[in-house]
């Protein structure tokens, strides 16, 4: 049996769960998991359905003969194999402990990811890339080459064919016009600080506040600096008797777990945009234990 997942987004009105679910049934198609959320608010509708082709119905057969219920309620709409790997282009500047997270999850299988390309600004990490096998591209970024700069890592993402492309603590602004045009497609990580502790060492001003949680913030890339859609967040307790050395080691391992269940969430279809938000629906609990996975 193929295993597909159904993404829908439209305007809130009665009978499109009923549509959907239908239509999987007289299609051959057995439900396996779904969610959906009703946004009061702005008058959306999202669900996601994971369901098993029973009769061997391809994907292609099921987005043709789903055009019209597709129209019907002026939805915009998704099929996608939820066995096949997303592409993801990674990029790092000088620290590495997210980029090194990913590829060692992508390896192991805990991210069902293919990261067809690293792109740096700097050399540090082209050993540890090139030894597994993956294209890395050193792209220099100056205040004078920008827009050169963004059209080669433009050309690096749409020649590898990437779905995504992750900010794995990559220290450049985008320009406006690259996140216009890879909206809901490029994957930030940031520290749960900002706005409070801007700048250099936010771990180390942390340290010195004497803060009590400590934590980051994966979400969406916009033109707005690090004002995205938030996709996923997490904190971890800290304490007077802890150092700021703790305080990076601890900020660290946050930021790459929170990075790795944002991805997880993106490529398994689960996070959709709404306005300056997300709508992210719970992992099943099939896909929990590699999403948590430290």
């Amino acid at each position: 049996m193929n295993s597909y997942a159904l993404r829908v987004k439209c305007a809130s009105t009665r009978g499109i769960v009923a549509a959907v679910s239908t239509f999987l049934a007289e299609n051959g198609c057995n439900i396996t998991d779904s969610a959906q959320f009703d946004d009061q608010d702005t008058g959306n509708f999202f669900a996601r359905t994971s369901f098993a082709s029973e009769e061997g119905r391809g994907i292609d057969d099921l987005k043709a003969a789903f055009e019209p219920i597709g129209k019907k309620f002026g939805m915009e709409w998704e099929f996608f194999d939820e066995a096949a790997k997303r592409k993801v282009v990674v990029m790092v500047s000088r620290f590495g402990h997210c980029m090194n997270d990913l590829l060692y999850r992508a390896r192991i299988g805990a991210l069902p990811i293919e990261i067809v390309a690293v792109i740096s600004n700097h050399m540090d990490y082209q050993k540890v890339v090139v030894n597994q096998d993956i294209p890395f591209h050193r792209i220099r970024v100056t205040k004078e080459n920008k827009p050169e700069a963004e059209a080669q890592i433009m050309s690096v993402v749409e020649e590898s064919g990437a779905e995504l492309v992750v900010l794995a603590r990559y220290m450049q602004i985008l320009s406006d016009r690259m996140c216009q045009t890879m909206s809901g497609r490029i994957i930030n990580i940031h520290h749960s600080f900002l706005p409070s502790f801007k700048g250099a060492n936010p771990y180390k001003q942390a340290f010195e506040k004497g803060v009590k949680l400590i934590g980051a913030t994966s979400h969406y890339v916009t033109a707005d600096l690090d004002e995205g859609p938030i996709i996923e967040q997490d904190t971890i307790r800290v304490t007077h008797a802890q150092s700021a050395e703790d305080y990076v080691a601890l900020g660290r391992d946050v930021e790459s777990q929170v990075l790795a269940r944002a991805i997880h969430a993106h490529v398994h279809g689960r996070v959709f945009l709404n306005g300056n938000k997300t709508v992210v629906f719970p992992a099943s609990p099939g896909s929990y234990a590699s999403e948590r996975m430290g």
